[in-house]
Order: C-alpha cells, then sequence, then structure tokens
C-alpha cells in the first residue's frame, strides 16, 4: 500500500540530505509523526528562517549570522596570511585547531568539469584583489585531497605565481596514531613527498 501523499512529499524533502537514503528518510519521517506539534513548529520556522539568518560574507565568503563578520577582524590581519577553503564548513574545523589565525576566503566550489564547475565560479579575481588589498605574503590552500582540490590548487597556484608570494599547501600523510600496515598506498606515498627534517 502507498504512503499517504504528504508522507511520500516529507520523505523525499529528507532524501536530500547528504547521506540519506530512502529507507533512513522513511525512518526519520515516521519519528517525525511522533513530535509533538510545537517541536514540528520550531523545526519548521527554524528552517525558514535559514536564508535570512544565515549568510556568507561578502568579504570572504565565511558563514556569518545577524552580526558583522568574526573572521574579517582586523586582529586577523596582522600575520599578512590568507587561507583558501572550498566552503565555510571547512572555516570552522580550521579554527578548532587554534593553529591558524590569519583570514580566510571561501571559493564557494572545486573545478569540476562533469558537474559543469569551472574556473568562472571560482572568483579568483576576488582573492587576487584581497591579496593586493591586505598586503598578503602567504597564501594556504587548505583544500580537500580529491581530484577536483588537487586540480583547483595547482590552478590557484598557478594563478598566484605572478603576484610573488608564497603559496603554501596543507600537508597530507599519516593519522596520528596509524599502524603503516593500514596506510593505503597513495596516503603513504603523501607522506614520503612531504617528509620533513626529524
Amino acid at each position: 500500500m502507498k504512503y499517504p501523499d504528504h508522507l511520500c512529499k516529507l520523505i523525499e524533502v529528507l532524501k536530500k540530505l547528504p547521506g540519506v537514503g530512502g529507507k533512513s528518510a522513511e525512518r526519520f519521517a515516521f519519528q517525525m509523526l511522533d513530535w509533538a506539534p510545537e517541536h514540528l513548529q520550531e523545526m519548521s520556522d527554524i528552517i525558514k528562517d535559514v536564508p535570512k539568518n544565515l549568510k556568507q560574507c561578502s568579504e570572504c565568503g565565511c558563514l556569518i549570522g545577524e552580526t558583522a563578520c568574526a573572521f574579517c577582524n582586523p586582529m586577523r590581519q596582522v600575520n599578512n596570511s590568507m587561507c583558501i577553503v572550498a566552503s565555510p564548513r571547512d572555516v570552522f574545523s580550521i579554527e578548532e585547531t587554534h593553529e591558524y589565525h590569519g583570514q580566510y576566503h571561501v571559493l564557494g566550489a572545486l573545478l569540476s568539469p562533469l558537474n559543469g564547475i569551472g574556473v568562472d565560479k571560482l572568483n579568483l579575481h576576488k582573492l587576487r584583489e584581497r591579496i593586493a588589498k591586505y598586503h598578503i605574503h602567504e597564501v594556504v590552500i587548505a583544500l580537500d585531497s580529491t581530484l577536483e582540490g588537487d586540480a583547483t590548487a595547482l590552478y590557484i597556484k598557478q594563478e598566484l605565481e605572478s603576484m610573488q608570494i608564497t603559496v603554501t599547501r596543507l600537508a597530507f600523510g599519516l593519522p596520528m596514531g596509524s599502524a603503516l600496515n593500514y596506510v593505503d598506498g597513495g596516503t603513504l606515498a603523501r607522506a614520503f613527498l612531504g617528509r620533513g627534517r626529524f
């Protein structure tokens, strides 16, 4: 027997979340049927207000709420470094390490010709403007170690060569606490290439 139409719509909406397939979406939907109406209303209101209350900073692309962008704080301009990331979420991951204190630049995408994402989507003109404006000495490329991330990193490096700044990329290698026999060949190869003085 077919589910009621509105339940089918709810399941289809939930399936749009990353990592949520049909069975998980059904489980979530049936769980929500047990919620009190006020909890469903609260969730509805929060989701409805996302576009109004969460935006990307027009300067750096980081995620901001109703207050000014904390990542565009003048204190972050002191060390003249800029970290390039693919999405606003990456900024929060880096911030949790407490190792980086400079500015950020969010690309919003990685090069992916198969998905129709070309160099025009990277907005590198704005990046070059910000590098000049803030007298950046080092650009740290912090992109995923994927085919798209590597291609984007290489393209950005080539584009910035004429600006005579230091371009670095996050090191890739062995995770903390790992045993060599459990590490894949690609990661081990990266670790050898990125080895440093002990």
